[in-house]
């Protein structure tokens, strides 16, 4: 007498647990893909520019030696330099944050 009943309760188990794994297959299908990794930064400038956001803008860390910055820069600014068909804007911002991680300015000296 208890072993259909526990025969019963064993199949209803299996019947919830497989429902429960087929909806959640269901959303974890549903939900939009996400990059591995993040290529770009996804802000855009502050008011007053930090080393972070220097760093960022040059492609390199707050603690990179003079010389690699200065080297960043020049890459960056060839890449997009206003009489290649650049940016004034973006050209003003990649010097900023060259003088900012240069200690040449505490921030703010964009003309824009």
């Amino acid at each position: 007498m208890a072993v259909p009943f526990v025969a019963g309760l064993a199949v209803a188990a299996a019947a919830y647990a497989g429902r429960y794994g087929i909806i959640a297959w269901q959303a974890f299908k549903a939900r939009p893909p996400r990059p591995k990794f993040r290529k770009f930064y996804d802000g855009g400038f502050q008011s007053t520019m930090t080393r972070r956001e220097a760093a960022l803008i040059l492609g390199v860390r707050e603690g990179t030696p003079l010389d690699k910055v200065k080297e960043a820069h020049r890459r960056v600014m060839v890449a997009n330099h206003p009489d290649a068909g650049g940016s004034h804007y973006l050209a003003s911002k990649i010097n900023e944050a060259k003088d900012v991680m240069l200690g040449k300015i505490k921030g703010g000296g964009s003309a824009f």
